[in-house]
């Protein structure tokens, strides 16, 4: 099995649904950075942090999968030709959001602003030195 396809060698790529673009396309671009912020995720989740925490990070880790996967579709392809959804994935809704928004105010804030010092010394500082930029 290849794990190269050949398709892109003339600076496009494929959305989900077959729509060729750019590889500098701003969709491709921003699905990218929710990757890249998923990695982190992901770095953050396996160090030594309280249960409540990593199960918070798993939930946000998911629906930023579901943000991916609806930025990496056309939009004008969501619907198949049968009427359904292309993507039959849970959407991302008000729930979600205000999770999000009251896990700020109540949590997270008050953890930035009480970091004494942003780096972690086991070999994962850059992870939160990253934050430096929220002080």
């Amino acid at each position: 099995m290849k794990i190269y396809t050949k398709t892109g060698d003339k600076g496009t790529t494929a959305l989900y649904g077959g729509t060729r673009v750019p590889k500098y396309h701003i969709r491709i671009e921003s699905y990218g950075t929710v990757d890249e912020l998923n990695s982190y995720l992901g770095l953050i989740r396996d160090q030594e942090i309280d249960i409540e925490t990593k199960e918070l990070l798993m939930h946000i880790q998911e629906r930023l999968f579901t943000l991916g996967a609806i930025l990496a579709t056309d939009p004008e392809k969501e619907k198949l030709k049968n009427g359904k959804e292309r993507l039959n994935i849970p959407k991302i809704d008000e729930e979600d959001v205000q999770l999000l928004e009251n896990k700020i105010d109540l949590d997270l804030i008050t953890l930035i602003f009480s970091v004494k010092d942003p780096c972690l010394h086991n070999g994962s500082g850059f992870i939160i030195s990253q934050n430096r930029g929220l002080r």
